[in-house]
């Protein structure tokens, strides 16, 4: 008999969540604090999540103001703009730019504007929960980022929540980060689009899109930094590690994005546009608002391979 079926798992660090005091740094500790002059920066949280007034996206961005909002997208990892009514999907896409070309996902309805996603929910989404997650993580080179823009709202619930995974990694034991620092894991779109597919559609898009690699921790391409890189949806095993092992290992990793410290929740209003760092965070759109509508407007930006 194989000695992997046998030979129990090696025990995690206990307890799956730590009570006491954590470290919530908003960057790393040996960073230079920005500073803002063409902007102002709101907080919603202390380490996750802004406001940006003074900015209206529509308007032409100069290289100063761009150069400003992309900072306060590293310091702060979600940026939330409200306000923006005359936001249309050509000028929705000139802010997108800033960071860099649109990666459509593949499994996203084209909307009339291309690299735009049309996103609608109503009645027929009713029982269709979301789940903590990175966006396009089971590509090579994963979204960079994504800008949200919303076109119509419900009058309660349809929040999104972001989770930020620098703080993530940050809290866990200094065993486990011993532990998880050179091991890499497969992320793959199957089990969870795929399961709305038949066969036939899973082996064209499979294709395309095999499933891939990556660290269990990254540093961030921007800043460096080191962030816990796994989702619930999408990272299906650690390589080299016995099944049991490598289940149990993910269950506790992929726990880390619903700890309410590591957190910031959006309340939408008509005109308002989210920014996030898709490396740096996870997130989770709330479906609590059967039978009202929402619609939004989505891009990704495309990214480079992870290390």
């Amino acid at each position: 008999m194989d000695s992997a079926v046998t030979t129990p798992a090696p025990a995690l660090d206990k307890p799956l969540m730590h009570y006491g005091k954590r470290t919530l740094d908003r960057v790393a500790p040996d960073s230079e604090q920005p500073h803002y002059r063409l902007l102002a920066v709101r907080p919603l949280t202390p380490h996750i999540g802004a406001e940006i007034e003074g900015v209206d996206l529509w308007r032409p961005i100069g290289d100063d103001l761009a150069s400003e909002i992309r900072q306060a997208l590293l310091e702060w990892k979600v940026l939330f703009f409200r306000d923006q009514h005359s936001l249309d999907p050509t000028t929705q896409l000139a802010f997108a730019n800033l960071w860099g070309e649109p990666e459509p996902n593949p499994f996203f309805p084209k909307g009339d504007t291309p690299g735009v996603s049309r996103l609608a929910k109503d009645a027929m989404a009713i029982g269709t929960e979301n789940i903590w997650h990175s966006d396009h993580s089971f590509m090579a080179a994963p979204a960079l980022g994504s800008v949200l823009r919303a076109v119509e709202v419900p009058a309660a619930g349809g929040d999104t929540m972001w989770a930020d995974m620098a703080a993530a990694y940050d809290n866990l034991t200094e065993s486990m980060k011993t532990r998880i620092e050179s091991l890499t894991a497969v992320h793959d779109w199957v089990p969870s689009w795929g399961a709305l597919m038949t066969e036939q559609q899973v082996a064209a898009h499979r294709a395309n899109l095999p499933a891939v690699e990556h660290p269990v921790v990254v540093r961030h391409p921007g800043t460096g930094r080191r962030l816990l890189y796994v989702n619930e949806p999408f990272t299906t095993r650690i390589v080299g590690l016995p099944d049991p092992e490598s289940r149990e290992l993910l269950d506790e990793l992929v726990l880390q994005a619903r700890i309410p410290e590591y957190q910031v929740r959006f309340r939408w209003q008509p005109g308002s546009v989210a920014i996030w760092d898709n490396i740096a965070t996870q997130h989770y759109a709330i479906n609590d608002y059967f039978p009202q509508r929402r619609v939004m407007e989505r891009i990704a930006i495309a990214g480079v391979p992870l290390a």
